[in-house]
């Protein structure tokens, strides 16, 4: 059974920095591409970086330059870097994989930047 929790939410100020993480459990973390979803209130759910088992990574045009995606293959960890935080950075952030053409999620955490 697929299981991700994520983790290092909080409230920030604009221009700070936070750290997620999302733990895996359930699939060879190493083979799958590991993405990270934000969705603020009243809009839909947008992709924010993925990286795939290798370390090739994507990201959205609103976060290039501010956000790393990364990960720990030992560990079955994703992470996501933020920094120079802004306020339109405010929403809940989810971990995702796609496994067997299913997308899995873990349960989000809260990220409001205040201005």
């Amino acid at each position: 059974q697929v299981h991700l929790v994520e983790s290092g939410g909080g409230l920030v100020q604009s221009g700070g920095s936070l750290r997620l993480a999302c733990t895996a459990s359930g699939i060879n973390f190493r083979l799958f591409t590991m993405n990270w979803y934000r969705q603020a209130t009243g809009k839909e759910r947008e992709l924010v970086a993925s990286i795939t088992g290798s370390g090739s990574t994507n990201y959205a045009d609103f976060v290039k330059g501010r956000f790393t995606i990364s990960r720990d293959n030992v560990r079955w960890r994703v992470f996501l870097q933020m920094n120079n935080l802004k306020p339109e950075d405010t929403a809940t952030y989810y971990c995702n994989v796609r496994y067997r053409g299913l997308p899995y999620g873990g349960q989000g955490t809260q990220v409001t930047v205040s201005s």
